[in-house]
């Protein structure tokens, strides 16, 4: 049996999307999507933990994103993990873990004014 990378998230854009053309003329849009969970520690002090993700969205996909979505709208990504690694100028080496999303539905309601959306943090 192979194994299953799947990755649903729903969350609310921390700036808006940041679209890129490459050379071979594919359109690549990357969001930041901020999903929060509130808990009550063992005192009942109410807490609130947010963590930020990085998706990368392609094609027909990133083009709807760009022209659709805008810092502070809710949105539904479905995807999978992918870990990628480089080197930087001085020789350091980084990874980062994204979600290339294969599906989005946009759930904020139309008409949805950015200026009233309620701060989740600041994206990382």
């Amino acid at each position: 049996m192979s194994g299953l990378n799947k990755v649903m998230l729903i969350g609310n854009l921390g700036k808006d999307p940041t679209m890129r053309w490459l050379e071979s003329g594919q359109a690549m849009c990357t969001l930041s999507v901020a999903t929060s969970e509130r808990y009550r520690d063992k005192t009942g002090q109410g807490h609130e933990r947010t963590e930020w993700h990085r998706v990368v969205l392609w094609r027909e996909l990133a083009e709807i994103a760009e022209k659709h979505l805008s810092k502070g709208q809710k949105v539904y990504i479905e995807g999978r993990l992918r870990t990628r690694s480089w080197q930087d100028g001085q020789g350091t080496e980084h990874r980062s873990t994204e979600i290339v999303a294969d599906r989005m539905e946009m759930l904020s309601p139309k008409g949805f004014n950015p200026e009233h959306a309620q701060p989740g943090g600041q994206p990382e």
